[in-house]
């Protein structure tokens, strides 16, 4: 493989790569920084790529490992992050000066229900276990097939399987605890707060019945309605849509919260 063919496909990678690395460190400057170290040592081992795999898996290989590195001393999540976000917002006087201001200068600050979903299970995501987190993004928002992701984590396929299987377990008992969406007594209601304070004209409940998992709350299959949120997230580019530059305010915000509140455990 040449340079110019590298560089070609690691450019039609960097879009979901960078992705990828916001979703698992929720980090804007990390993922900027560890996709451009992922280009620099993919660059200096073109040499050592044998083909065994795409290069994107390749590519993801590289980048993951970068991430789990940057990640291994911090601390998971907690469930209730946003619980705790949301206080740390409403006690801060400039939190809301600041995003009113986003959404006033930036083309892309619009707040869409779409794209807080895409945001909160970021943040949920990452009360999971590492590897767990990082197998549930590949295969379901990154749609890579199990044998490529055994590779990516240096893991048999049978890791994978049940990886993937908890991951996907514990994300169903979450957001059936927690999301106002499908459940009635769901303890999270930032969509509808955040939309009535960006979207006051709109009626929220026409909003979230155009959202097919809360169309279809009452399923009885809460795995499929898992499946349905990840169907969303796998649509959006989290630094390119409509509302990003908004969201990844939030997410800074809750990232600096959760350390602040990790490191004092």
């Amino acid at each position: 493989m040449t340079n110019a063919q590298f560089t070609n496909e690691f450019e039609q990678a960097r879009p979901q790569l960078k992705a990828y690395i916001l979703r698992i460190t929720a980090s804007v400057q990390d993922s900027e920084d560890i996709v451009q170290d992922t280009f620099i040592k993919a660059s200096e081992k073109i040499d050592t790529f044998r083909g065994e795999s795409s290069v994107r898996t390749w590519i993801f290989t590289i980048a993951s490992n970068l991430a789990k590195d940057n990640l291994r001393a911090k601390k998971r999540w907690t469930e209730n992050v946003t619980d705790i976000c949301r206080e740390k917002a409403l006690s801060n006087p400039n939190y809301f000066p600041e995003i009113m201001q986003i959404q006033q200068t930036s083309q892309q600050a619009k707040f869409e229900i779409k794209e807080h979903i895409n945001f909160c299970l970021t943040c949920i995501s990452k009360s999971l276990p590492l590897e767990q987190q990082i197998c549930l993004l590949l295969k379901e928002v990154h749609e890579f097939k199990v044998l490529e992701i055994s590779k990516i984590l240096d893991i048999t396929e049978a890791m994978v399987k049940y990886y993937l299987h908890t991951a996907r377990a514990k994300m169903v008992k979450i957001f059936e605890g927690r999301c106002a969406l499908i459940n009635k007594k769901g303890t999270c209601h930032q969509c509808s707060e955040l939309n009535g304070i960006f979207n006051p004209k709109q009626n929220f409940e026409e909003e979230k019945n155009k959202i097919e998992f809360a169309k279809k709350a009452n399923d009885p299959n809460r795995e499929h309605l898992l499946d349905l949120r990840l169907e969303i997230v796998k649509n959006i580019d989290p630094f390119n849509s409509n509302g990003s530059d908004l969201q990844l305010h939030h997410l800074e915000h809750n990232r600096k919260v959760m350390d602040d509140v990790t490191k004092k455990k």
